[in-house]
């Protein structure tokens, strides 16, 4: 059984080599981590290859949640870390991996559900799944190779929560409030662009995709309350009923 310890959940999305889903199992467990979500892993699942090199963390293996898609990783989440290394043109806060991980110990006293992403060990995550996150936790790493092992950031990233453990350094600006989980986020997103996309919203075509992920970054980015989200839905509802007046 998982350890009653609150922590994040480290979400592993679309891992490549069951060799470092099994590196990263022991870099968890080496600090008292022993949440673990896999999303598609290229694979397939379980991974003998990913059993071996876990050795004594077998354990985060057995008890890892797998899933199809990154939505459905995410959807009990409030809040939600994307590590990466390349520079992004989404517009969200960008913290150390100390910041983040005292901020994240921060949100998970006050009651939230926190998970942090770790990208594919050829070319990290995409904008879309970094879209679906609240912030963003950057490495200062050499520039000329700023590539990072799957199991190298997860260990640093689980030594940065380790280090926060009893120290919160810096008290959150934000209210308490009952936050959309991530669940919640991506149905209104699918809301908001089903109802664009009857309207003609997303043109030109070349350019639509493109939109959509700025789209849920907004979601993401404005840090939405559950009455937030409900609201957010009446709007598009009383618009659509409105044009058809």
């Amino acid at each position: 059984m998982p350890s009653e310890t609150p922590q994040p959940a480290f979400v592993l999305v679309r891992p490549q080599m069951g060799e470092n889903i099994g590196a990263a199992a022991r870099a968890m467990w080496n600090f008292g981590l022993d949440r673990m979500r896999v999303v598609a892993p290229r694979d397939g699942w379980p991974s003998e290859k990913a059993v071996a090199m876990a050795s004594g963390a077998g354990r985060l293996l057995d008890e890892a949640g797998l899933f199809a898609d990154l939505a459905g990783a995410l959807e009990d989440c409030s809040y939600v870390y994307a590590t990466t290394a390349r520079p992004r043109e989404l517009t969200k806060p960008v913290l150390s991996p100390e910041r983040a991980m005292a901020e994240a110990r921060a949100r998970i006293a006050a009651g939230e559900k926190v998970a942090v992403m770790f990208g594919p060990e050829r070319a990290g995550l995409e904008n879309e799944d970094v879209a679906k996150a609240n912030a963003i936790i950057s490495v200062p790493v050499n520039p000329d190779f700023p590539s990072l092992n799957l199991a190298q950031c997860v260990l640093l990233t689980g030594y940065e929560w380790m280090r926060a453990q009893g120290e919160v350094q810096h008290v959150l600006d934000e209210p308490r409030g009952d936050w959309a989980t991530g669940l919640e986020i991506e149905k209104l997103a699918e809301h908001y662009e089903d109802r664009l996309e009857e309207a003609g919203f997303f043109f030109p075509e070349a350019k639509a995709e493109g939109m959509k992920v700025n789209l849920r970054n907004l979601w993401s980015r404005m840090r939405l309350t559950r009455a937030d989200v409900q609201m957010l839905h009446g709007i598009m509802r009383q618009m659509v009923r409105w044009k058809t007046r």
